[in-house]
């Protein structure tokens, strides 16, 4: 049994991107299993259709592990896109990445992830002037090396990138990744999207990946921050009520704690 995903109009280079994406992430050792691309077209993805069940706690905690080790095989640099590709897609959205290492993840993550998607919010009619204002306070934190937004320096890790819970299905061999946006950035990047909507038993997914992968300390303190970009995405494609997400939390962030 297989499921072909199609688009006849889809952007030049959109499900290979995908292809891309997942089989990166399926080459790190002991990491989370991806959904295997069977075949592959300008307009068409084709993956096996895999039965469904719902996690257990101890599904949840595999998950977390593998999870770590997934981050762990790492990345060229902050802002790196699979192989082969140059830049990626977030849903329908463009997603740039960087050819070259940027100064910091701050840098990457400002001029990356948060000022061309607030750019789009805007321009949408999704975000009014101050809460850009407020994300643009933030890329300025960020740009400076704030350590109160960029923690502790890390390696840049391998991310899904858009990690929320309808892109983990749960087989009867557990956990396996779909739909990825993926690229090298911060690892609190992917945890801070599976609690953005809710996921079963996060919990035990966090303190799993913890206990195999330790986060620079203060993360706890920056789960917004890297929600942001998931919040804009969404303020592009689906309005003002996530326009206003963002303002709230672009201004904890952008004026300090």
């Amino acid at each position: 049994m297989h499921f072909t995903k199609r688009d006849p109009v889809a952007a030049p280079g959109f499900f290979q991107c995908e292809a891309a994406g997942l089989r990166w992430l399926g080459e790190a050792v002991r990491g989370v299993p991806v959904a295997e691309v069977l075949a592959v077209t300008d307009t068409s993805i084709t993956l096996p259709r895999y039965p469904n069940r719902s996690p257990s706690r101890d599904d949840a905690s595999e998950f977390g592990r593998r999870l770590a080790f997934t981050h762990r095989a790492g990345a060229g640099h902050h802002g790196a896109p699979p192989p082969g590709r140059r830049d990626g897609f977030i849903a329908t959205l463009p997603l740039p990445h960087l050819a070259e290492p940027p100064a910091s993840w701050g840098e990457f993550y400002a001029r990356c992830r948060l000022e061309p998607f607030a750019r789009a919010a805007e321009a949408a009619g999704s975000l009014d002037p101050q809460a850009a204002g407020d994300v643009r306070a933030v890329c300025e934190r960020l740009r400076a090396g704030d350590p109160e937004l960029t923690g502790s320096a890390v390696p840049p890790a391998r991310l899904h990138g858009d990690l929320w819970s309808g892109n983990v299905l749960w087989t009867r061999h557990g956990a396996r990744l779909i739909d990825p946006a993926a690229h090298g950035g911060h690892p609190e990047t992917d945890l801070a999207m599976l609690a953005l909507f809710g996921f079963p038993y996060l919990d035990e997914v966090r303190a799993a990946y913890v206990d195999t992968s330790p986060l620079p300390s203060g993360w706890e303190e920056r789960v917004g921050l890297h929600q942001l970009h998931p919040l804009l995405v969404h303020a592009v494609l689906f309005g003002p009520s996530y326009g206003a997400q963002v303002g709230q939390v672009a201004r904890r962030y952008g004026r300090g704690r």
